[in-house]
């Protein structure tokens, strides 16, 4: 019979497993949405660049803002909730109900953080002009430039896209 060690080290292998896998998927997903957006930073440190007027500057900001506030209480009770659902995957024999309800809360979570996330991107953009949004890209996918090949754009990007 397995021990309890044992079984605990497949598990976390095939949950590793699953998450490797998820994860190329994830980042080619993101790649396609990243690429149509632009990150705060991208936008606020190029405003000179793009000559973006006060009043879109303003729209910019607020919606940073507010998303930063209600990110960090998501991010809070989303650390909640995961360790709620550590708790209840101790136990030798695991309450599939109750396992199931914990996971359910916290992908509810993890949902409204990535909505929030393109809600952000969407006003960012939705504020820049056609000619505004061409000269970010061309910015960003330069060589070098604030979104290609580790720049900061990509990394902004990425941390708006990335949830654990």
């Amino acid at each position: 019979m397995p021990t309890k060690r044992s079984l605990s080290i497949v598990l976390a292998l095939c949950l590793l497993a699953g998450r490797t896998a998820g994860a190329q998927e994830k980042k080619e997903g993101q790649d396609e949405v990243a690429k149509n957006m632009f990150a705060p930073e991208l936008v606020l440190k190029h405003q000179a660049d793009i000559e973006l007027k006060p009043a879109q500057r303003a729209a910019v900001v607020d919606a940073i803002k507010k998303a930063q506030g209600d990110l960090i209480e998501l991010q809070l009770n989303m650390a909640d909730q995961w360790q709620a659902l550590v708790k209840v995957l101790e136990p030798a024999e695991i309450d599939e109900k109750k396992a199931l309800e914990q996971t359910d809360k916290v992908l509810t979570t993890e949902r409204e953080i990535k909505r929030l996330q393109l809600t952000l991107l969407v006003k960012i953009k939705n504020a820049l002009t056609r000619d505004q949004q061409a000269k970010l890209r061309s910015i960003r996918d330069r060589p070098g430039g604030d979104g290609g090949s580790g720049g900061a754009g990509e990394r902004m990007n990425e941390a708006l896209f990335q949830l654990w």
